[in-house]
């Protein structure tokens, strides 16, 4: 692994960036990504309570609060997800409901931006940014549904879809394009890491300043080295999990033929070592802050399975 000169943008979320000092490096990016001045009041607790032993948690990276009062949700995702789509629904819906009191009117209901950091190829597109929203159209004459005049009044805003959460993905994984459009310099920075001395994107000059590896403690770079070779040793464990099973997928259909003592005894002796090189990965993601319904996803283990081995971790 190459030594890096800047902290990976992840690790900042969960440890630099939540210092107010350091509110600078995370407005200019999200300035950069919506278009508008951000200006963030506070950071608010990042996983939700649960209301019972049985319900999702809403785990994110970090959870903002802007100076118009918008909730500014961003999570960081390195490993596959199929239900991805569904994942940020969820974080999304999540809030909505969580942050109006009971006996309020509805329109207090908060603006929402779930904006997705992605590291591997959700989806099928040809670009790296998207942007989703929600309008109302017409099925009969196409016409986007309209606010009043008073409700953009009441409301403070144009357009409907306004009201409504707004998704960003940032599809960084191997983006490697330097340019002189900001956003652009952003999705570099993320992607790799680095910063080439013309970066002049909103952020990335503070980001130069304090985002340096050099500037950490020894034990913050213990801790963050670390936190790396943990996800290369885990990203490792997962392609070769996968390889594994295709390998004895094929290997058991040419051996169908073999005795069925034998054949019973290879199967019992894989599936045991499957058993431990499962419960090795979901410890390596516990330890990494992965949600439990990730790990059940990319593991195959159930979630009381997980769980005791979160109790003797």
């Amino acid at each position: 692994m190459r030594d890096r000169t800047f902290i990976s943008f992840d690790w900042a979320l969960k440890r630099l960036l939540r210092d107010k000092a350091n509110f600078d490096v995370l407005e200019g990016f999200l300035s950069t990504l919506l278009n508008t001045e951000v200006v963030i009041q506070e950071l608010l607790e990042s996983e939700s309570n649960k209301s019972n032993k049985d319900a999702k948690q809403n785990r994110v990276d970090l959870l903002a609060k802007n100076s118009k009062g918008e909730l500014l949700l961003i999570e960081v995702q390195g490993e596959t997800e199929f239900a991805y789509f569904q994942r940020i629904l969820f974080g999304t819906s999540r809030l909505v409901t969580e942050y109006i009191d009971s006996g309020q009117n509805y329109e207090n209901v908060k603006k929402v931006y779930s904006i997705n950091i992605v590291y591997f190829d959700l989806g099928q597109g040809k670009d790296y940014v998207y942007h989703g929203k929600t309008e109302f159209r017409g099925i009969h004459l196409d016409d986007v549904l309209k606010l009043s005049p008073f409700q953009q009044q009441k409301f403070g805003v144009d357009e409907v879809y306004q009201l409504y959460p707004e998704y960003y993905i940032l599809k960084v994984n191997d983006f490697n394009r330097w340019s002189r459009t900001p956003l652009d310099q952003w999705l570099y920075f993320l992607a790799n890491s680095e910063l080439p001395e013309d970066a002049d994107a909103p952020g990335l000059k503070a980001a130069r300043e304090k985002m340096r590896v050099a500037q950490m403690s020894k034990d913050e770079h213990a801790a963050y080295r670390r936190y790396l070779d943990d996800r290369v040793i885990l990203q490792d464990q997962i392609i070769t999990a996968r390889g594994e099973g295709r390998l004895e997928g094929r290997a058991e259909g040419r051996a169908e033929g073999r005795a069925e003592g034998r054949a019973e005894g290879r199967l019992e002796g894989r599936a045991e070592g499957r058993a431990e090189e499962k419960q090795e990965t979901a410890r390596k993601m516990l330890a990494l802050g992965f949600d439990t319904a990730i790990i059940a996803q990319t593991t195959g283990l159930d979630h009381h399975q997980i769980e005791q081995l979160q109790q003797v971790k």
